[in-house]
C-alpha cells in the first residue's frame, strides 16, 4: 500500500485568511505548504498567488488552493503562469467540472461569497476529482499561448 500523500500549496490574502486556516485543519491528511498570508492584516493578493502558482507550475506541489474576497484577483494572477489552470469555484459542481473537463490545477475560492462549510465541500470535491481526459484533453492542450 502506498504512503504517497498529495502535495497541496495553499495561500490567501487577508480576506481569505480565516478560510485558509480552516482548510488547513480540514486537509491535515494532505502534505500542505502554507504560502501565507499569516494574519488578517491587509496585504496584496499577488504576493501569495504567484508563489502558490509557481510551486504547482514547477511540480513541487500537485495542486494549489488560493483564497481572497472574490477569488478573481488570485485567479487572474495565478493564470499568468503558463502551466496553471486556475478555476474560480463557488459550488461543488463547478469545482468538479473544473477538474474533470479543464484539468484545473489551482482552486480559487471566493471567501466573501461562500460559507465555511461550502468552502470545505468545494475543496474536497476539487481535490478528490480527476481529469476525464479524452475529448477534454484536446481542449486543454489548446489553452497555453
Amino acid at each position: 500500500m502506498s504512503t504517497w500523500k498529495q502535495r497541496i500549496a495553499i495561500g490567501a490574502d487577508h480576506a481569505g485568511f480565516d478560510y485558509k486556516e480552516l482548510l488547513k485543519k480540514h486537509l491535515h491528511h494532505f502534505e500542505l505548504k502554507d504560502f501565507g498570508t499569516y494574519s488578517t492584516d491587509s496585504v496584496d493578493y499577488p504576493d501569495f498567488s504567484h508563489p502558490v502558482a509557481a510551486a504547482v507550475e514547477n511540480g513541487e506541489y500537485d495542486l494549489g488552493i488560493l483564497l481572497c474576497g472574490s477569488a478573481n484577483g488570485v485567479a487572474i494572477t495565478a493564470n499568468k503562469h503558463q502551466g496553471i489552470r486556475a478555476a474560480l469555484c463557488w459550488t461543488e459542481e463547478i469545482a468538479e467540472l473544473a477538474r474533470q473537463h479543464n484539468n484545473a490545477n489551482v482552486l480559487c475560492i471566493p471567501a466573501r461569497f461562500v460559507t465555511p462549510e461550502t468552502a470545505i465541500k468545494i475543496a474536497d470535491k476539487f481535490l478528490n476529482t480527476g481529469f476525464d481526459g479524452g475529448r477534454h484533453q484536446n481542449r486543454v492542450d489548446k489553452i497555453s499561448c
